[in-house]
């Protein structure tokens, strides 16, 4: 059982890998909806993306799907870091939205195989970096959310450790951070 584990566990960080590997895109206003559901499902393995739901960020269905996935072409207005959640992960986003507690029974799931913007490692709603802050910009990594806080111990919530870290700890939306590939180069 452990070797099938640890199989599936390689399976999948190489095929998050050559997904992340994939050209991104550029967001615009006239931004045809062909377009925004090819980059929505690049956030995911195309095992995934191919049968999940597209929906635009203020929650326009853009293709209906039928594995309980949901893929968005951005998180916010105007991002083209693309999103794929499993049930769990959709509610800690709707909990976000309202700014509302967030619990859950079981482990969710969550890709960004095309990285996210640079973000606050604290808090999730900061979006002005100050002088002290611990900000950090993840290449591609899947998110994965916990049902119990104290499962997170032990891991550190340091960015740019270059593994496996906690981001918005002390937050309801508290969830590990899982790089598959390297973090976008920062500019000079």
């Amino acid at each position: 059982m452990r070797g099938q584990q640890t199989r599936f566990i390689l399976d999948l960080v190489i095929t998050c890998s050559v997904v992340a590997t994939m050209p991104g895109a550029v967001a615009t206003a006239d931004e045809s909806k062909a377009a925004k559901i090819a980059r929505a499902m690049r956030a995911a393995p195309p095992a995934i993306s191919q049968k999940a739901t597209i929906t635009d960020v203020d929650g326009t269905v853009l293709r209906p799907g039928s594995n309980g996935w949901v893929c968005l072409p951005g998180v916010v207005a105007g991002d083209t870091h693309p999103e794929c959640d499993d049930e769990v992960w959709v509610k800690l986003g709707k909990a976000m939205e309202a700014k509302a507690e967030f619990h859950t029974d079981r482990v969710g799931i969550s890709y960004m195989l095309q990285g996210e913007p640079n973000t606050n490692n604290n808090d999730p709603f900061d979006t002005t970096q100050d002088p002290g802050e611990v900000w950090g910009q993840a290449g591609a990594h899947l998110m994965v959310v916990l049902p119990d806080p104290k499962m997170l111990e032990g891991i550190s919530e340091d960015p740019n450790n270059g593994g496996p870290y906690v981001m918005w700890k002390n937050t309801p939306y508290a969830h590990i951070m899982i790089p598959v590939a390297a973090p976008p180069q920062k500019k000079k």
